[in-house]
């Protein structure tokens, strides 16, 4: 069995996005109240036993709020459970992917899920759910601004463009999540995240 490559299967109709905020509208929520919170990102994708996913393309567009100390950050981080697969719990807003062929309907083989402000869990097929373990970060940035006086305005968007030559095979159960967050409550954000799936036969040579 070759591989296909991404055009390929997003021509099969195996390609699928999300975003993240809508038109003027940008999201808040999970962690970008304060840091980081493992249990609360802006985004998860969880993939089920028997599928892959190839994240080929991702962006990040985070708005950040008023800094107030020197070295106040805004952070945006995307990044895998590469082990846990979050199952649907905490409150959040469910997502309908689109097909990337739009002659095709929308849906996914995985479960995802936006804007979480309840406590998500990711489950290994070893163990008890828990707070997902972010083992493989994907891309991550970063921004510290430095104050000459306090309660300067931070005027700065905080972005980023995952374009990787080698997407990684995200084989569940894993999960995929996207984070807003920093020292500071962010304004809000929005993201738009694109992948392509399908059972591992469909996707992997036997090894």
């Amino acid at each position: 069995m070759s591989l296909l490559s991404i055009d390929e299967m997003i021509a099969k109709g195996m390609g699928r996005g999300v975003t993240v905020g809508a038109f003027s509208t940008p999201i808040a929520g999970g962690g970008a109240a304060a840091v980081i919170d493992l249990d609360r990102p802006q985004l998860a994708i969880g993939v089920p036993a028997g599928h892959v996913i190839r994240p080929f393309y991702a962006a990040a567009q985070v708005q950040p709020g008023v800094a107030t100390t020197d070295a106040d950050e805004t952070e945006v981080l995307l990044a895998a459970d590469s082990q846990g697969l979050w199952t649907g719990d905490g409150a959040h807003t469910d997502e309908n992917p689109s097909n990337l062929r739009t002659d095709l309907g929308k849906g996914s083989g995985c479960r995802v899920g936006s804007l979480f402000t309840g406590d998500m869990t990711t489950t290994p097929s070893f163990g008890a759910a828990a707070d997902p373990v972010l083992d493989m970060e994907l891309i991550r940035e970063v921004m510290t601004l430095e104050l000459a006086t306090a309660a300067n305005q931070n005027l700065y968007l905080v972005r980023f463009v995952y374009e990787p030559d080698f997407p990684p095979f995200l084989v569940g159960p894993c999960t995929l999540c996207l984070y807003f967050g920093g020292t500071v409550a962010i304004v809000g954000g929005f993201a738009q995240v694109q992948w392509v799936e399908g059972r591992i036969a469909d996707m992997l040579p036997p090894i």
